[in-house]
């Protein structure tokens, strides 16, 4: 998991990079156009006209390429894609996600272990949403229920998914049947 949003926030970044150097590019080609565009935004925001034009001057005489990527791209240095960051964010995530019905299959008799790995686990996605939720300062509630209704889904589709791809859910039976393929689709 770890892996992957590395790789994803990294073409998030690849792609914010490429933006800033089109920017870059076109603030060294054309002035005077950058300049009128970032006065637009400012006059779109509520400014008038002719302030419009002081700020995009001024803040472009300070740092025009910082000036564009926050107003005209929307970059904004605190919230750059940070591909290693969310890597390790993601593994903590998941390892702690990954304890809690861990412990329980350990401490648990072997007769409940299905049953109370499988509704505590709700529970753990439940408040893990909601400690989330509290932590970005959103609605505790609402979080709490998203995770617990989206969490399962994918335990749910395993085995409709593995029908649809003609595997068997018997041990040594996994050959694709594209004619099981198509019927799914």
């Amino acid at each position: 998991m770890a892996a992957g949003e590395c790789v994803s926030v990294s073409s998030q970044s690849d792609t914010e990079e490429a933006d800033l150097a089109l920017e870059r590019k076109s603030l060294s080609e054309n002035i005077e156009f950058e300049r009128d565009e970032l006065a637009k935004i400012y006059e779109a925001r509520g400014l008038t006209s002719h302030l419009a034009s002081q700020v995009a001057e001024q803040l472009m005489l300070h740092d025009a390429l910082g000036a564009h990527a926050r107003d005209e791209i929307g970059i904004i240095e605190h919230s750059k894609a940070r591909p290693i960051q969310a890597a390790f964010s993601s593994a903590a995530t998941f390892t702690a996600g990954a304890l809690l019905p861990l412990l329980v299959a350990w401490l648990v008799p072997p007769s409940l272990l299905i049953t109370l790995v499988a509704l505590l686990s709700l529970v753990f996605l439940a408040a893990l949403g909601g400690l989330a939720a509290r932590a970005g300062g959103v609605p505790v509630l609402r979080a709490s229920v998203r995770v617990t209704f989206w969490g399962p889904w994918p335990w749910q589709s395993r085995p409709q998914l593995a029908v649809c791809l003609g595997l068997s859910l018997e041990s040594g039976k996994t050959a694709l049947k594209t004619e099981s393929i198509l019927a799914c689709l």
